[in-house]
């Protein structure tokens, strides 16, 4: 048995509400069995933390009472599991966020947990109460969400590999890419992340579309071979792409996947649109025979990115434009919401 003794308090990034973040002091969750204590180095500034900090919600997830954020982390281990499960004390681990969940009644395949209707995920309101994410200096959490890295992994790109493991799934639901030319609508950090999985991936050609400049310099750094201003609408529509990833998640972005893809091509939609009904040209897909697919978060697919980043397959740093102390966490979160200047945005813990 562990007789380590375990800190009481941390420093953690709480959203009360919306424009009501703050950097306080938190409580470090008592161990159960299967459950280490972690010290977190690095965080990513996601899109739905940027929401529950302006909106106080992220979709239809609202915030009730407060919440830990973060879901994209890195970190070691310092007191591990007691039951012997998982790494070991100074390990270098990432953090699978998501604990899948069945309702009872509700039908899924059983091979896409990530479509569990009762589902989890770290930093999430969707429940009540919610789930605390990872942004603080000490995190307990289940030896089965945790990742084992290589020995001298950079734990500056691990805060990534969450993010690049959605781009891996999206990929994944494109189906075979290799030697084809592939479209992606939305060069944010998400989008920039599926360019750098399409070129592991063996895409024959890629084209990024962004508004910023920023976003599209990024993106050809992470092996984008043409870009393209999401204004050129006639050239976006000139693409013929055999796939599209839609990755701005607006109505006007899946336009533009849909007008770029190629006759019989697919387009694969990984930004969240917001709710209700979307104003798109349905009447192309159906005339094209354009196959449309949902793409969300990801399955195992964290252990192919750990291993392809292991191998030199993948090389994701360049989506990483800043960082900042944890005690700078409310500029970190300006920042990140200015998508003309930034992409991801770490946290130092």
């Amino acid at each position: 048995m562990n007789t380590r003794p375990i800190p009481t308090r941390t420093l953690g990034v709480v959203a009360y509400g919306a424009n009501d973040l703050r950097i306080t002091d938190i409580a470090v969750r008592d161990p159960a069995a299967d459950e280490a204590v972690i010290k977190i180095a690095y965080g990513g500034v996601c899109g739905s933390d940027l929401h529950y900090w302006t909106h106080g919600a992220a979709g239809e997830s609202v915030l009730r009472e407060p919440m830990v954020l973060g879901h994209e982390v890195s970190g070691t281990v310092l007191v591990p599991a007691a039951d012997g499960s998982g790494p070991r004390t100074g390990d270098p681990v990432t953090v699978h966020p998501a604990t899948p969940g069945n309702d009872g009644r509700t039908h899924y395949p059983a091979d896409r947990p990530n479509l569990s209707p009762a589902g989890t995920y770290l930093g999430s309101a969707a429940r009540v109460p919610h789930c605390d994410g990872a942004f603080a200096r000490l995190v307990t959490m289940p030896t089965r969400m945790l990742r084992l890295l290589p020995t001298n992994f950079d734990l500056r790109t691990a805060a990534l590999i969450e993010p690049a493991s959605v781009a891996w799934h999206a990929v994944s639901r494109a189906g075979d890419v290799r030697g084809k030319r592939a479209l992606v609508i939305g060069a944010g950090p998400i989008g920039a992340l599926i360019v750098a999985a399409l070129r592991s991936a063996g895409a024959g050609e890629i084209i990024a579309v962004d508004l910023h400049q920023h976003a599209l310099d990024v993106a050809t750094k992470l092996g984008a071979t043409r870009t393209l201003r999401a204004d050129q609408a006639d050239a976006i529509a000139e693409a013929q792409a055999d796939v599209a990833l839609e990755s701005s998640g607006s109505h006007r972005g899946l336009a533009s996947a849909i007008r770029g893809a190629a006759r019989g091509g697919r387009i694969v939609m990984v930004g969240l649109l917001p709710s209700g009904d979307q104003p798109v040209p349905m009447s192309l897909a159906i005339t094209r025979e354009l196959e449309l697919v949902g793409s969300f978060r990801f399955n195992d697919e964290i252990d192919e990115v750990i291993a392809a980043l292991g191998a030199g397959r993948l090389d994701i740093d360049a989506v990483i434009t800043h960082e900042f102390d944890v005690e700078e966490t409310l500029t970190a979160f300006e920042t990140a919401r200015d998508a003309s200047t930034s992409s991801k945005v770490l946290l130092r813990f």
